[in-house]
């Protein structure tokens, strides 16, 4: 038995935390206004209730100028990761577990870490990403989840 599976057991007829999260962090990436890759993140604390949901995208309250979309590598370095914009909503030690549509990049990984998280979970691959020498060398569990419920899309 895992830790996860110690602290929240799965009752009959109930999704574990892990699967929740995925879910969740689905919806949330449905957003994201981004065309090329859709990304969304949620973070549970300690008594399994939801901190907060992000996605990425540029910064709130900013608007995209006409044609800012067409060109994916000249828009890339304007976007913020749902990582990151996850941890604006949270401090230091306050989160159980996170979730992310996409493998974290290296950097998100390592500020997730910076932040204390010790449960990653993602779905989709990213294999420009070192996030799993990193999740390695600081005891994180990184695990992929690739079976959640679905919303009928």
């Amino acid at each position: 038995m895992t830790d996860m599976e110690a602290a929240d057991p799965v009752k009959p007829g109930r999704i574990a935390l892990p699967e929740y999260a995925m879910a969740l962090a689905h919806v949330a990436s449905l957003r994201s206004e981004d065309p090329y890759r859709k990304v969304g993140a949620v973070a549970i604390d300690f008594s399994n209730r939801v901190i907060g949901t992000a996605y990425n995208g540029l910064a709130p309250g900013f608007d995209a100028p006409e044609g800012f979309w067409d060109d994916r590598d000249a828009r890339q370095k304007y976007m913020l990761h749902a990582e990151a914009n996850l941890c604006s909503l949270f401090v230091r030690g306050s989160v159980r577990l996170v979730a992310v549509t996409t493998k974290p990049c290296t950097s998100c990984m390592q500020m997730l870490c910076a932040y204390g998280i010790r449960e990653v979970y993602y779905r989709d691959e990213y294999e420009a990403s070192e996030a799993d020498a990193i999740a390695a060398m600081y005891g994180v569990q990184l695990r992929r989840i690739t079976t959640y419920p679905g919303i009928g899309l």
